[in-house]
Protein backbone atom coordinates (compact mmCIF):
# COMPACT_ATOMS: atom_id res chain seq x y z
CA UNK A 1 0.00 0.00 0.00
CA UNK A 2 2.87 2.52 0.83
CA UNK A 3 4.48 1.88 -2.52
CA UNK A 4 1.38 2.33 -4.43
CA UNK A 5 0.10 5.38 -1.99
CA UNK A 6 3.18 6.92 -2.85
CA UNK A 7 2.82 7.34 -6.94
CA UNK A 8 3.59 6.66 -10.37
CA UNK A 9 7.35 7.10 -9.71
CA UNK A 10 7.55 4.84 -6.78
CA UNK A 11 5.48 1.69 -8.26
CA UNK A 12 7.34 2.12 -11.52
CA UNK A 13 10.61 2.17 -9.33
CA UNK A 14 9.52 -1.02 -7.39
CA UNK A 15 8.68 -2.95 -10.54
CA UNK A 16 12.24 -2.36 -11.95
CA UNK A 17 13.65 -3.81 -8.54
CA UNK A 18 11.42 -6.93 -8.74
CA UNK A 19 12.51 -7.68 -12.22
CA UNK A 20 16.18 -7.07 -11.25
CA UNK A 21 15.32 -9.93 -8.67
CA UNK A 22 14.69 -12.43 -11.04
CA UNK A 23 10.54 -11.11 -10.38
CA UNK A 24 8.38 -12.22 -13.48
CA UNK A 25 4.96 -11.11 -12.36
CA UNK A 26 3.75 -8.13 -10.22
CA UNK A 27 0.40 -8.06 -8.68
CA UNK A 28 0.00 -4.44 -7.75
CA UNK A 29 -3.71 -3.45 -6.29
CA UNK A 30 -5.50 -0.07 -5.39
CA UNK A 31 -7.95 1.41 -3.06
CA UNK A 32 -9.07 4.03 -5.03
CA UNK A 33 -8.88 6.05 -8.63
CA UNK A 34 -5.73 8.07 -7.75
CA UNK A 35 -4.10 4.62 -7.62
CA UNK A 36 -6.15 3.32 -10.25
CA UNK A 37 -4.02 6.51 -12.42
CA UNK A 38 -0.26 5.79 -10.86
CA UNK A 39 -0.43 1.99 -11.83
CA UNK A 40 -1.38 3.23 -15.34
CA UNK A 41 1.20 5.48 -15.30
CA UNK A 42 3.46 3.24 -14.11
CA UNK A 43 2.60 0.00 -15.95
CA UNK A 44 2.11 1.55 -19.18
CA UNK A 45 5.46 0.74 -20.58
CA UNK A 46 5.15 -2.75 -19.88
CA UNK A 47 4.62 -5.34 -22.46
CA UNK A 48 1.66 -7.10 -20.42
CA UNK A 49 -1.13 -6.11 -18.15
CA UNK A 50 -3.85 -8.41 -17.32
CA UNK A 51 -6.63 -7.87 -14.51
CA UNK A 52 -10.05 -6.57 -13.21
CA UNK A 53 -10.58 -3.75 -16.10
CA UNK A 54 -10.24 -0.57 -13.35
CA UNK A 55 -6.61 -1.20 -13.69
CA UNK A 56 -6.87 0.45 -17.53
CA UNK A 57 -8.23 3.16 -16.21
CA UNK A 58 -5.01 5.12 -15.62
CA UNK A 59 -3.59 3.95 -18.90
CA UNK A 60 -5.18 6.71 -21.62
CA UNK A 61 -3.85 9.55 -19.49
CA UNK A 62 -0.54 7.85 -19.63
CA UNK A 63 -0.82 6.76 -23.52
CA UNK A 64 -1.22 11.01 -23.81
CA UNK A 65 1.80 11.65 -22.07
CA UNK A 66 3.81 9.28 -23.93
CA UNK A 67 1.70 10.76 -27.52
CA UNK A 68 0.64 6.83 -28.17
CA UNK A 69 -2.91 8.58 -28.51
CA UNK A 70 -4.27 11.45 -29.22
CA UNK A 71 -6.86 13.87 -27.49
CA UNK A 72 -10.53 12.67 -29.22
CA UNK A 73 -13.94 14.15 -27.91
CA UNK A 74 -15.54 11.86 -30.33
CA UNK A 75 -14.09 8.16 -29.63
CA UNK A 76 -17.38 6.68 -29.19
CA UNK A 77 -19.27 7.86 -32.53
CA UNK A 78 -19.75 5.42 -34.65
CA UNK A 79 -20.12 5.90 -38.30
CA UNK A 80 -23.60 5.37 -40.02
CA UNK A 81 -25.09 2.08 -40.95
CA UNK A 82 -27.95 1.25 -42.87
CA UNK A 83 -29.71 -1.67 -42.70
CA UNK A 84 -32.56 -3.79 -41.61
CA UNK A 85 -31.96 -5.03 -37.94
CA UNK A 86 -32.72 -8.63 -36.19
CA UNK A 87 -31.64 -10.31 -32.21
CA UNK A 88 -30.66 -13.35 -31.80
CA UNK A 89 -30.80 -14.68 -28.33
CA UNK A 90 -29.45 -17.95 -26.82
CA UNK A 91 -28.74 -16.96 -22.94
CA UNK A 92 -31.38 -18.09 -20.78
CA UNK A 93 -30.39 -15.77 -17.93
CA UNK A 94 -33.87 -14.12 -16.28
CA UNK A 95 -32.87 -10.45 -17.84
CA UNK A 96 -32.84 -12.07 -21.13
CA UNK A 97 -36.27 -14.07 -20.95
CA UNK A 98 -37.56 -10.22 -19.24
CA UNK A 99 -36.05 -8.74 -22.54
CA UNK A 100 -37.64 -11.09 -24.69
CA UNK A 101 -41.02 -11.00 -23.53
CA UNK A 102 -40.59 -7.18 -23.32
CA UNK A 103 -39.79 -7.27 -27.56
CA UNK A 104 -41.77 -9.87 -28.52
CA UNK A 105 -45.16 -7.94 -27.13
CA UNK A 106 -44.64 -5.88 -30.39
CA UNK A 107 -42.59 -7.23 -32.58
CA UNK A 108 -42.12 -10.97 -34.67
CA UNK A 109 -40.50 -13.12 -32.33
CA UNK A 110 -39.76 -16.91 -33.15
CA UNK A 111 -38.77 -19.99 -30.94
CA UNK A 112 -36.42 -22.83 -31.72
CA UNK A 113 -35.38 -25.39 -29.30
CA UNK A 114 -32.56 -27.87 -29.30
CA UNK A 115 -35.18 -30.77 -29.67
CA UNK A 116 -36.29 -29.14 -32.80
CA UNK A 117 -32.95 -28.50 -34.03
CA UNK A 118 -31.76 -31.69 -32.95
CA UNK A 119 -34.85 -33.29 -35.07
CA UNK A 120 -35.02 -31.63 -38.43
CA UNK A 121 -31.92 -29.67 -39.73
CA UNK A 122 -34.66 -27.73 -41.37
CA UNK A 123 -35.88 -25.66 -38.55
CA UNK A 124 -32.94 -23.58 -39.77
CA UNK A 125 -34.01 -23.00 -42.98
CA UNK A 126 -37.87 -22.25 -41.91
CA UNK A 127 -36.15 -20.05 -39.55
CA UNK A 128 -34.05 -18.11 -41.82
CA UNK A 129 -37.48 -18.06 -44.36
CA UNK A 130 -39.67 -16.77 -41.46
CA UNK A 131 -37.26 -13.92 -41.20
CA UNK A 132 -36.74 -12.71 -44.81
CA UNK A 133 -40.34 -12.73 -44.97
CA UNK A 134 -40.45 -9.85 -42.25
CA UNK A 135 -36.64 -8.25 -42.30
CA UNK A 136 -38.68 -5.28 -44.36
CA UNK A 137 -41.09 -3.99 -42.16
CA UNK A 138 -39.10 -3.96 -39.19
CA UNK A 139 -36.52 -5.84 -36.59
CA UNK A 140 -37.18 -9.69 -35.74
CA UNK A 141 -36.40 -11.48 -33.13
CA UNK A 142 -35.07 -15.23 -33.08
CA UNK A 143 -34.44 -17.09 -29.53
CA UNK A 144 -33.30 -20.39 -27.84
CA UNK A 145 -33.72 -18.24 -24.69
CA UNK A 146 -35.81 -20.75 -22.41
CA UNK A 147 -36.63 -21.24 -18.89
CA UNK A 148 -34.71 -23.43 -16.40
CA UNK A 149 -37.44 -26.15 -16.09
CA UNK A 150 -36.80 -25.95 -20.15
CA UNK A 151 -33.55 -25.89 -20.05
CA UNK A 152 -33.02 -28.94 -17.91
CA UNK A 153 -35.27 -30.35 -20.30
CA UNK A 154 -33.55 -30.28 -23.51
CA UNK A 155 -30.73 -31.31 -21.54
CA UNK A 156 -32.02 -34.44 -20.61
CA UNK A 157 -32.96 -35.39 -23.95
CA UNK A 158 -29.51 -34.65 -25.75
CA UNK A 159 -27.07 -33.54 -23.01
CA UNK A 160 -25.86 -30.70 -21.84
CA UNK A 161 -23.22 -30.02 -24.35
CA UNK A 162 -25.69 -31.24 -27.65
CA UNK A 163 -27.96 -28.61 -26.52
CA UNK A 164 -25.50 -26.02 -26.00
CA UNK A 165 -24.50 -27.06 -29.23
CA UNK A 166 -27.09 -26.92 -31.29
CA UNK A 167 -28.15 -23.61 -30.17
CA UNK A 168 -24.94 -21.63 -31.15
CA UNK A 169 -24.57 -23.69 -34.04
CA UNK A 170 -27.88 -22.72 -35.53
CA UNK A 171 -27.57 -18.77 -34.28
CA UNK A 172 -24.28 -18.98 -36.56
CA UNK A 173 -26.12 -20.27 -39.54
CA UNK A 174 -28.51 -17.66 -38.73
CA UNK A 175 -26.28 -14.51 -38.02
CA UNK A 176 -24.25 -15.36 -41.39
CA UNK A 177 -27.83 -15.60 -43.20
CA UNK A 178 -29.58 -12.95 -41.82
CA UNK A 179 -26.14 -10.73 -42.84
CA UNK A 180 -26.65 -12.10 -46.84
CA UNK A 181 -30.32 -11.11 -46.23
CA UNK A 182 -29.66 -7.02 -45.62
CA UNK A 183 -29.38 -7.29 -41.68
CA UNK A 184 -27.09 -4.93 -40.98
CA UNK A 185 -27.58 -4.06 -37.12
CA UNK A 186 -27.64 -7.14 -35.34
CA UNK A 187 -28.45 -7.65 -31.48
CA UNK A 188 -26.89 -10.76 -29.68
CA UNK A 189 -27.85 -11.86 -26.21
CA UNK A 190 -25.40 -14.52 -24.29
CA UNK A 191 -21.97 -14.92 -24.31
CA UNK A 192 -21.63 -18.07 -25.67
CA UNK A 193 -24.32 -16.69 -28.64
CA UNK A 194 -21.82 -13.93 -29.17
CA UNK A 195 -18.90 -15.87 -29.52
CA UNK A 196 -20.75 -18.21 -32.11
CA UNK A 197 -21.87 -15.01 -33.74
CA UNK A 198 -18.76 -13.51 -34.14
CA UNK A 199 -17.10 -16.55 -35.43
CA UNK A 200 -19.35 -17.45 -38.02
CA UNK A 201 -18.89 -13.33 -39.09
CA UNK A 202 -15.00 -13.43 -38.90
CA UNK A 203 -15.30 -10.28 -37.59
CA UNK A 204 -12.00 -10.12 -36.37
CA UNK A 205 -11.54 -6.15 -34.69
CA UNK A 206 -14.78 -3.96 -33.63
CA UNK A 207 -15.00 -0.20 -32.98
CA UNK A 208 -16.38 0.18 -29.40
CA UNK A 209 -19.41 2.69 -29.60
CA UNK A 210 -21.66 4.53 -27.09
CA UNK A 211 -22.81 2.61 -24.36
CA UNK A 212 -26.42 1.30 -24.47
CA UNK A 213 -27.30 0.39 -20.64
CA UNK A 214 -24.63 -0.35 -17.95
CA UNK A 215 -21.66 -2.64 -19.31
CA UNK A 216 -22.95 -2.70 -23.22
CA UNK A 217 -21.78 -0.37 -26.01
CA UNK A 218 -22.97 -0.72 -29.51
CA UNK A 219 -19.56 -1.32 -31.71
CA UNK A 220 -18.70 -1.48 -35.44
CA UNK A 221 -17.26 -4.15 -37.38
CA UNK A 222 -13.85 -2.85 -38.90
CA UNK A 223 -13.83 -4.02 -42.74
CA UNK A 224 -16.66 -5.16 -45.12
CA UNK A 225 -19.40 -5.55 -44.65
CA UNK A 226 -19.82 -3.06 -42.22
CA UNK A 227 -22.21 -4.33 -39.48
CA UNK A 228 -23.20 -2.83 -36.12
CA UNK A 229 -23.32 -5.21 -33.18
CA UNK A 230 -24.55 -5.02 -29.94
CA UNK A 231 -23.03 -7.72 -28.07
CA UNK A 232 -24.35 -8.53 -24.70
CA UNK A 233 -24.10 -11.52 -21.60
CA UNK A 234 -27.58 -12.62 -20.27
CA UNK A 235 -27.51 -10.67 -17.65
CA UNK A 236 -26.78 -7.37 -18.64
CA UNK A 237 -29.46 -4.40 -19.78
CA UNK A 238 -33.21 -3.42 -18.64
CA UNK A 239 -36.16 -5.52 -19.69
CA UNK A 240 -36.34 -2.65 -22.26
CA UNK A 241 -33.21 -3.27 -23.61
CA UNK A 242 -33.67 -4.72 -27.56
CA UNK A 243 -36.04 -1.84 -28.22
CA UNK A 244 -33.54 0.37 -26.51
CA UNK A 245 -30.91 -0.78 -28.09
CA UNK A 246 -32.49 -0.61 -31.69
CA UNK A 247 -33.43 2.93 -30.97
CA UNK A 248 -30.07 3.91 -30.71
CA UNK A 249 -28.25 1.78 -33.09
CA UNK A 250 -25.36 3.90 -35.45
Amino acid sequence: FATVEAGAASIADRFAALAAAGVRHAIVDACSDAHLRAIGAAASGLPLITGGSGVARGLPDAYRRLGWLAAHTQASALPAITGHAAILAGSCSAATLRQIAHFSAHHPALRLTPQALAADPETIDRAIAWARERLAAGPVLIYASASPDEVAKAQADLGKAQAADHVEAAMARLATSLVAAGVRKLVVAGGETSGAVMGALGAVALRIGPQIDPGVPWTSTIGAPALALALKSGNFGGDDFFTKALKEAP
